[in-house]
């Protein structure tokens, strides 16, 4: 079987090597650490960029202006992924920042060289294999091949008052907002798991972000960092969720749709 150029496989079933060895054109950052770089920056915050709703002609821009204020690092990825340019997406924000650029996968095929790290992320809060194991284990020869520093990360969705992407991508249930004790048994099972982070998540355009009671329950339950994201749209809403206890909070949606408020949650916390 081969695609239109050349060979992708040497027999029936087996990818031929050349296929995964595709060189980065985009330089990474030094070799230390991404993971110690966002230790040593806590509590921080985390732009969200998602290809899906960020036009390419725009990331300069964007990715100037959340550096400008501070930001801890940047996410890029997409619950789904229409975009056919993430490649290149990943590579404008490379050119346009010193701050880590890290995956933060919807799937097996959000892979890049062009970034410095990937979140390897394990849905623990639902009980579907796929997104706990299966996408993983389809990316893992790429990650490898693009020498990603690999960060791994507990990824727990909590019910945000409306459904969102991430939930239906990814089939599965939230937690309950009102129970705080099954967030913080799935977070603790993630930490014995060997996870570096636990990230509670209401998702991209929740109504509500994670409760403050929640994350301060996971956060007396853990030793490891807590990253906390998703419908956080006010400085006190994000102040409060740093004074709960998490080590970093995760901008999205606001980033493209108000700078001015963007801004602001920024200055509350930097």
């Amino acid at each position: 079987m081969t695609n239109a150029g050349g060979h992708w496989f040497n027999e029936p079933g087996h990818l031929h090597l050349d296929f995964f060895l595709m060189p980065s054109i985009i330089k990474k950052m030094s070799k230390k650490s991404i993971y110690d770089t966002l230790t040593q920056t806590k509590p921080g915050v985390l732009a969200l960029f998602d290809p899906d709703r960020m036009a390419l002609d725009r990331v300069s821009e964007l990715t100037k202006t959340v550096c400008d204020q501070g930001i801890t690092g940047i996410l890029i990825g997409s619950s789904l992924l229409v975009s056919p340019h993430f490649d290149s997406f990943i590579a404008e924000v490379k050119k346009n920042t010193e701050k880590p650029v890290i995956l933060f996968p919807g799937g097996s095929h959000q892979v890049s060289p062009n970034a410095d790290a990937i979140f390897f992320l394990s849905l623990l809060s639902g009980r579907n294999a796929e997104f706990l194991v299966g996408e993983q284990v389809k990316a893992v020869f790429l990650v490898k091949e693009y020498d990603l520093e690999v960060i791994p990360v507990g990824y727990i969705l909590v019910e945000p008052g409306n459904y969102t992407a991430v939930e239906y991508m990814s089939n599965t249930r939230p937690i309950p907002r009102s129970k705080p004790e099954i967030a913080m048994a799935h977070a603790l099972t993630g930490e014995y798991f060997g996870m570096k982070y636990i990230y509670l998540e209401a998702g991209s355009g929740a109504d509500q972000s994670v409760p403050v009671e929640m994350v301060e329950k996971v956060k007396e339950t853990i030793s490891i960092p807590l990253i906390v994201g998703g419908g956080i749209r006010s400085p006190e809403n994000a102040r409060e969720i740093v004074n709960a206890g998490a080590d970093y909070v995760v901008l999205g949606s606001i980033i493209e749709r108000s700078k001015e408020q963007f801004e602001m949650i920024m200055r509350s916390l930097v």
